[in-house]
């Protein structure tokens, strides 16, 4: 007996190592970025079994095989649909500013979605006002509305939202509602799904978790987009999920979540519903493309253009790593960030860098408490050298700071849903808006300062002085940062 669980360990090291051999040839020949291939090959090497099993889980960008086909066989016809924006009134690229050219040349010539101008946008940056505005434009609903969330939590003004849609419905109006399977797990656990489905509600799940998909598609990829859109004349993105703050989390020790979303009018409405509809029938094989919008323009600015920047499984690849590169290395006075998760690539990390050493005036606004303790100590790996180079770093301690928010030469901006972290950045399904328009850019400065006068700048020195202990933890979870 003795003999056979000798023979029986030997046989396990032997695979193990023939497994930990192949996946690490695998890794290698992938050529990603070289710290997420040394932190893969950390964990393979350090979990026996458990690493190379993480790996084959969440180790690569595996859509699943229908959704890749579908994938495959739609890009076709959404180009054509893009390109036929290329003849509208309101693709006017000489009213794009010269600082935001190079972002919208780049997006423009690697998604093929032209900017558009003469659209009105209104910031939203209360849990309330959000929501009550959904409420209000869904109460005017006349043919359809689309929804699409990571989270849709139960609660407040959250059911509020869905006792407008369920009214909705009930005089005609078409609805669909999109939302992540694990993002909006309570949902899904709730009376609401079967509520919506009776009264003719279309409700999908999004990337359906479940213990028998874990090997055929990655698990931890995520459909994070918000989207709403009504009658294809009304939109919104941003940061908030469908949440009430009071409701949502409130236990977890970090305070209320603070979002904004920003309201459209105009002809971009149509491509946040073309997105909506690319989401759709990647989940579900249904399409359901909306008209060309008419493009007419509704307002005049000087600089008044929208570049929609979907980023994640089917878009080119790393794209908005290249929008957030370019946006830095080609500032040239400030750069003001929020963010929620802050784990930068290497590469965004030398850009701060640089900008702050070159002169750039570089402004980082952070929660000071977070809902993740990895990503908490992983962000205050990155502190030392930021601060070093002359980089601000403002912890907010008015809640869970959860917008995601660039301001660049107080001139334009980047606003969506994506979060300074490796997940956002090369995974999940994600969405951004670059707007070139001098009054709403005015708007983003003024929260971004009220942001900071709620927070507490870390102070270098201070800095300097934090314990063995706190030192130790940045390092380790540092060594995981490309994987978070």
């Amino acid at each position: 007996m003795a003999n056979f669980y000798s023979v029986l360990a030997l046989i396990s090291v032997v695979l193990y190592y023939i497994l930990a051999i192949g996946i690490s040839i695998r890794v290698v020949v992938k050529r990603r970025v070289v710290g997420v291939s040394l932190a893969w090959l950390m964990v393979i090497y350090s979990l026996p079994f458990v690493g190379v099993a993480a790996y084959l889980m969440f180790g690569e960008l595996n859509l699943g095989r229908k959704r890749a086909e579908r994938a495959d066989r739609m890009f076709e016809p959404y180009g054509e649909w893009f390109r036929a924006l290329d003849a509208c009134e309101a693709h006017q690229p000489t009213k794009i500013s010269r600082e935001a050219l190079p972002i919208h040349q780049l997006c423009e010539q690697q998604l093929n979605i032209p900017s558009l101008s003469g659209n009105t946008l209104s910031l939203l940056t209360a849990p309330d006002e959000i929501m009550l505005a959904m409420i209000e434009d869904i109460e005017k609903a006349k043919h359809t509305i689309h929804l699409e969330f990571y989270i849709w939590h139960p609660g407040g003004l959250a059911n509020d939202v869905g006792k407008a849609l369920l009214d909705a419905a009930a005089r005609g109006v078409k609805i669909k509602l999109l939302l992540d399977s694990a993002g909006s797990l309570t949902f899904f656990r709730s009376a609401w799904p079967k509520t919506f489905k009776a009264a003719g509600i279309e409700v999908v799940e999004a990337l359906a978790v479940s213990p028998w998909r874990m090997f055929l598609r990655r698990m931890d990829l995520r459909q994070h987009r918000k989207i709403v859109v009504i009658d294809n004349k009304v939109g919104y993105t941003g940061s908030m999920n469908l949440v009430d703050p009071r409701y949502f989390k409130a236990d977890a020790g970090v305070g209320h979540w603070v979002d904004i979303m920003v309201r459209i009018t105009g002809p971009n409405v149509a491509v946040l519903n073309a997105i909506q509809a690319w989401d759709w029938e990647v989940e579900t094989g249904k399409r359901a493309l909306p008209p060309i919008p008419q493009c007419g323009l509704e307002k005049t600015n000087e600089y008044d253009a929208i570049m929609t920047i979907p980023s994640g499984p089917g878009m080119p690849d790393a794209i908005i790593h290249k929008v957030l590169s370019l946006a830095i290395y080609q500032a040239r006075d400030s750069i003001t960030i929020t963010t929620p998760y802050f784990v930068p690539s290497e590469a965004l990390h030398y850009a701060l860098l640089n900008a702050a050493q070159r002169g750039v005036e570089v402004n980082i606004i952070l929660p000071k408490h977070n809902d993740s303790i990895m990503v908490r100590w992983a962000s205050r790996s990155f502190f030392h050298d930021l601060l070093s180079a002359g980089v601000t770093i403002h912890q907010f301690d008015g809640g869970l700071l959860h917008t995601k928010s660039v301001v660049i030469d107080k001139k334009h901006c980047l606003i969506g849903t994506v979060n300074l972290d490796m997940r956002s950045l090369w995974l999940n399904f994600e969405l951004t808006l670059a707007i070139d328009d001098r009054e709403f850019t005015k708007q983003m400065i003024w929260l971004q300062q009220k942001y900071i006068d709620e927070s507490e700048t870390v102070d270098q020195a201070r800095w300097q002085l934090r314990t063995v202990k706190d030192r130790f933890l940045e390092h380790f979870f540092y060594l995981f940062s490309p994987l978070l």
